[in-house]
């Protein structure tokens, strides 16, 4: 359950598991033992994991939980009694062992060799590479630090090992993830940064994109990467809002012309950086000025990837004894409104690219030969898509390059250049 940092521990535990010589099967029924590796950062996700648990107890009666709900075990106990154990994040061993204990050790005859990269739940063409642990920050909407603990950095040599690796097996895209990933190094005693360990990554000759970047000077130096295509022109970082005031609260970076300078200054830099963000609609106190605030900041800044969220309380955050609250239906309101002034912005954004060329990922192609894949500028799972019609002979992990002839607010359909110069009939309008 839950994020990309989650889905790399399940890789990492998977990884183990098939190595001990246990199978991972897709049918709850083959199994003996079930694992839910769930999500506890709001209480949407929490509801979603305990649902998840639910479900699995319905088809074994040996279920173990782990992962940041499992911090609170008290819940999950309350909820379900009859799980066989739960553990908190980061506590891989401790499951190995629950694991044995509960259905005993494969013969040895069944061990299995891993990659050392281990084993991918992604497409086999791009990869997570989590390059730190932990958070050094205190915001008050969020209890990672609690639950994560602090910043626990790799080493360069360790992640570079593991990228190898990767791309030796045929990943095409490493996708860089930490809690934020601008900290990246500074715990270490040889003070690496994102820039060095981009920078050698660059040497893999892959596409190398960076997810949950604060804006600083790490960040500055990582878009001047982007312009020298040593990694993809694509940046996320969340940004939560814009107004000072309810920045002070969330206890985030709160000058919003500092970081639209920032913003001016990075797309000096690189010209065509996509750049990502997110942002929390009816935090504790947050007013319908300072709503239209954050709504006039992204006008302003237009941002070509947005996500939003409502505001939910955390079990433990702080945020949660601000006043006054913002009543349910006004945050949904608001995040209603927020996504509709970016789609505006998406579709003059994309609009523009009609008609230019871009090398294109392919994601899975469908049994009507339409490839389904992301240029540089958009990341799997959260930004839209790019669909080539015609695309026989094209297979998932290929990169071709392919020309946009239509967009909407989040997609794009395209032609293979081939194709694109001998149609003489328009392009057929996205669902």
């Amino acid at each position: 359950m839950g994020c990309a940092k989650n889905l790399v521990d399940t890789q990492r535990l998977t990884s183990l598991l098939v190595a001990r010589g246990y199978q991972i099967k897709d049918e709850y029924d083959s199994c003996d033992l079930i694992i839910v590796n769930t999500c506890g950062f709001i209480a949407p996700a929490i509801k979603e994991s305990l649902e998840a648990i639910g479900v699995a107890l319905e088809h074994s009666q040996k279920v173990i939980v782990m992962g940041c709900l499992g911090s609170n075990d008290k819940l999950i106990l309350q909820n379900y009694p009859n799980v066989l154990a739960v553990y908190g994040p980061g506590m891989r061993a401790s499951v190995m062992r629950g694991v044995i204990k509960a259905i005993g050790e494969p013969p040895q005859d069944a061990v299995q060799r891993v990659n050392p990269s281990g084993i991918l739940l992604t497409p086999p063409h791009y990869a997570y590479v989590k390059v730190a642990e932990g958070c050094r920050h205190r915001c008050s909407f969020c209890i990672i630090p609690k639950l994560r603990g602090p910043l626990r950095s790799r080493s360069v040599e360790h992640i570079y090992a593991e990228c190898s690796d990767l791309v030796k097996n045929g990943v095409k895209e490493l996708l860089v993830i930490a809690q934020d990933s601008s900290d990246y190094g500074i715990d270490l005693k040889e003070k690496s940064s994102i820039y060095d360990l981009c920078l050698k990554l660059s040497e893999l000759k892959r596409w190398i994109r960076v997810h949950y970047v604060y804006p600083s000077a790490a960040a500055d130096r990582l878009v001047e990467l982007m312009a020298d295509r040593k990694i993809v022109p694509y940046i996320d970082v969340p940004l939560q809002h814009a107004h000072p005031d309810v920045l002070k609260a969330m206890r985030r970076p709160g000058n919003i012309e500092k970081t639209l300078k920032t913003i001016e200054r990075w797309r000096e830099i690189c010209p065509d950086i996509a750049i990502r963000s997110t942002f929390i609609a009816g935090f504790p106190g947050e007013t319908h000025e300072q709503f239209n605030f954050l709504l006039d900041f992204l006008k302003e800044a237009k941002l070509d990837r947005v996500g939003c969220f409502a505001y939910s309380d955390v079990e433990g955050a702080s945020a949660n004894s601000i006043e006054p609250s913002v009543p349910f239906d006004v945050r949904q309101d608001r995040v209603a409104q927020l996504m509709e002034l970016q789609e505006q912005i998406s579709y003059a954004k994309l609009q523009q690219r009609i008609g230019k060329s871009y090398e294109i990922i392919v994601d899975s192609v469908t049994d009507e030969h339409v490839a389904i894949g992301r240029s540089m500028y958009e990341s799997p799972d959260i930004d839209g898509q790019i669909f080539i019609e015609d695309a026989r002979g094209i297979r998932a992990g290929d990169i071709v390059k392919a020309i946009i002839t239509q967009a909407d607010a989040h997609d794009m359909n395209a032609m293979l250049p081939s194709k694109y110069h001998q149609s003489t009939i328009p392009f057929a309008k996205l669902d």
